[in-house]
């Protein structure tokens, strides 16, 4: 059983926020990858977008997206083990850090979006406070990457670790789900029972980046990589990548 842990309603709140489409991100302009799986015949219906993207969770997610916010927070926390109150945030473990997702990003529309979503987020932090943090996360060279801001807002909100990397996992969740209903296209229902089976399986792979060794992270998915790179040059697309 998991065990449970104290989450507040503020810092509830600020997970829900940052979780949300509503957060001024771009994220809703980003299928990565989706788009393409469409055009190329992949992707048709709801069992075969159910299928991809619970693919693309296993794959992408849960190996590398979760253990890199997971080490993230822990950096921007300054502990081995997440909790607040450490004595500052690990500077070159965070470079490092976003460092791993600027290379691991196999194309220009996966980088692209990345350092877009990473600079809005940074932007709209600095907007409510200001301090050696957040000239830290702004500093970041190219630029912040989405992870790496995440880890930021997620360690201020004072949530744990655990609740995080599921905000995290729901927000990419529902905006996959939005994509796939526009360009399959999916009714509602469907994109609700998507979403479902989507939610349903991210408490393990939450459960299993906080276990695994953060350094063995991968983000390996070859057919993945081969159509985003093809999204490129689509003819007919609504997404930017």
């Amino acid at each position: 059983m998991t065990p449970t842990t104290s989450l507040s309603a503020a810092s509830l709140i600020r997970l829900l926020w940052l979780a949300s489409p509503a957060l001024p991100v771009g994220s809703f302009s980003y299928s990565e990858g989706l788009e393409a799986a469409v055009d190329s015949g992949r992707v048709h219906d709801e069992a075969s977008a159910t299928a991809w993207l619970l693919d693309q969770q296993a794959l992408v997610l849960a190996r590398a997206e979760l253990p890199l916010l997971a080490a993230a927070v822990r950096a921007w926390r300054g502990g081995a083990d997440g909790a607040d109150g450490a004595d500052g945030a690990d500077s070159e473990g965070i470079e490092a850090l976003n460092d791993w997702v600027v290379h691991t990003r196999d194309g220009a529309e996966a980088r692209q979006q990345t350092l877009q979503m990473g600079r809005s987020l940074t932007d709209w932090l600095r907007q409510r406070e200001a301090d050696a943090d957040l000239q830290r996360l702004a500093a970041l060279q190219p630029a912040p990457t989405w992870p790496i801001a995440f880890a930021l807002a997620a360690a201020r909100s004072g949530a744990p670790l655990r609740e995080a990397l599921i905000a995290f996992g729901f927000g990419w969740a529902e905006n996959m789900v939005q994509a796939a209903v526009k360009t399959v296209p999916l009714g509602q229902s469907a994109g609700q029972r998507l979403l479902g089976q989507l939610a349903d399986a991210l408490p393990g792979w939450v459960e299993q980046a906080l276990l695994n060794d953060p350094a063995r992270r991968q983000n390996f998915a070859p057919v993945l990589a081969i159509l985003a790179a093809r999204h490129e040059a689509q003819y007919s697309r609504l997404f930017r990548s």
